[in-house]
Formats: C-alpha cells, sequence, structure tokens
C-alpha cells in the first residue's frame, strides 16, 4: 500500500499527541475517501454541463450577492 506524508503544525501534532488511543493515519485515510466520493458525485452530476468556469463564478456571485442582501433586510 502507498504511504503519503501530512504536514501539521506543532499546535496540531501536540493536541493529536494527547489522544494515543486515535489512529490518525485511518482518520486521515477516511477524510481523503470522503473527500473523493464527494468529488466523484460532484464529477459524476456536472459532467454533461456546458458551463464555463466564468459561468460558474458568475453565478456563485450572484448567489453571494443574493444572501448578502437576505442577511442585511434580515438585520433592519
Amino acid at each position: 500500500m502507498p504511504s503519503i506524508t501530512v504536514n501539521v503544525d506543532d499546535d496540531l501534532k501536540d493536541r493529536m499527541e494527547r489522544h494515543p488511543e486515535i489512529n490518525w493515519s485511518e482518520v486521515t485515510r477516511q477524510a481523503i475517501q470522503e473527500k473523493i466520493e464527494t468529488l466523484d458525485v460532484m464529477d459524476e452530476l456536472t459532467s454533461g454541463s456546458e458551463l464555463t468556469e466564468s459561468d460558474i463564478a458568475d453565478i456563485a456571485d450572484r448567489i453571494n450577492e443574493s444572501a448578502r442582501e437576505r442577511v442585511e433586510e434580515g438585520s433592519e
């Protein structure tokens, strides 16, 4: 089985060491697996899309603006 190296800062390493009962390699493997599965689903959902990166950025901007407006309206 191939190995990878994951770098963490000193604080995170200290906190991890407080839990020696945890198999951190397994936690990392599971997190990577879940992320890959999510990306696979996203790839499947978007495989027939004709949207460009610019189209996606425009849609995201509109969604963010709409959400910002709703938050501002709710705080008045």
